[in-house]
């Protein structure tokens, strides 16, 4: 469910009401969700069923299955306001999700906003969600990859200071980065993905000119990707590879650090974004969009991104 007293309950909400083909429950609390459906108006469509297992979760048209094994969230809980226990909640809810996911009892895990300031706040210090995700299934390989109907980005480095990129960089890592990008595409049906990877300095480094990281670890990792029978080219300039993707010349880009990969994706509009982390023993995506504190409890926030999220883990489980 994410953070409670953000967007996340009211796009639920509102996912479900338009009708899901596979069955779906809710990790998060029932109060919340219930309150969610009063205040926009759709108590004779919807209603809240509180669960034990995820294997009771049905299917059933007009009902939103809740399993929640951790505390209940308090009624008068605020809308956008941050709170350390809507904060703490956003990270029971995953790792649950994530233990129930890794026993095998769910296809796929659909994740809406968290609030970093609030989850640390609740005592769950992380950058995010991709961080516990990895962590929780003690996934050592894993990349955050950005996806809409026009381009697909793949990330080298996540959170960190841009000024400790060119340090993090190493030709294991973009290896491992390519051959994550080779298998997301793969699982979102591309029979023969081609990879463009980009490079990390201005003008791909010119040869040398402008650093050398191109030089002494990308183009060894592409090579060795080539080598691997993974169709991988660059390190093209990060400037122009994004264009050439959309333009329908690559089916994903590998981008050197979060800001250059995401720019180019976030710019054509978040709404049918979707975060994808590769790499996972499960598939799970999530909204390309925060918790909108200033929009919340307000009945206005848009389920289109969690909708694209949904049906791409359908796809790639």
């Amino acid at each position: 469910m994410g953070d409670a007293a953000g967007i996340g309950p009211e796009i639920i909400v509102k996912l479900f009401a338009q009708g899901l083909p596979k069955a779906a429950l809710v990790y998060g609390d029932a109060g919340i969700l219930d309150d969610t459906i009063r205040q926009l108006g759709l108590t004779n469509a919807l209603r809240v069923e509180l669960i034990s297992e995820p294997e009771l979760a049905l299917g059933q048209a007009g009902l939103i299955p809740v399993l929640n094994r951790w505390r209940e969230l308090p009624a008068d809980l605020p809308a956008g306001q941050l709170s350390a226990l809507a904060g703490r909640g956003a990270y029971e809810y995953l790792c649950h999700a994530i233990d129930d996911a890794m026993a095998g009892k769910l296809r796929a895990i659909v994740t809406a906003p968290l609030n970093k300031k609030a989850m640390q706040a609740g005592g769950a210090d992380y950058p995010g969600h991709t961080e516990i995700l990895a962590e929780r299934s003690a996934t050592q390989h894993y990349a955050m990859m950005l996806a809409n109907q026009e381009l697909r980005v793949i990330l080298a480095t996540i959170h960190v200071p841009i000024s400790q990129v060119s340090t993090l960089l190493t030709q294991e890592l973009e290896l491992n980065t390519i051959q994550l990008a080779h298998r997301a595409c793969l699982q979102a049906g591309i029979a023969k993905p081609r990879v463009a990877v980009a490079g990390l300095n201005p003008h791909a480094g010119e040869d040398g000119r402008f650093g050398q990281e191109e030089i002494l670890l990308i183009e060894p990792a592409i090579r060795q990707a080539q080598a691997l029978g993974i169709e991988a080219s660059g390190p093209w300039p990060g400037d122009t590879v994004f264009m050439r993707a959309r333009q329908g010349e690559f089916d994903i880009v590998v981008a050197q650090y979060h800001d250059q990969g995401l720019i180019p994706v976030k710019y054509l509009g978040i709404d049918q974004g979707v975060n994808v982390t590769v790499g996972l023993p499960f598939i799970r995506t999530s909204v390309d969009h925060g918790t909108a504190f200033d929009i919340a409890g307000q009945g206005v926030a848009d389920p289109a991104s969690l909708r694209a999220a949904y049906d791409l883990a359908l796809t790639m489980s």
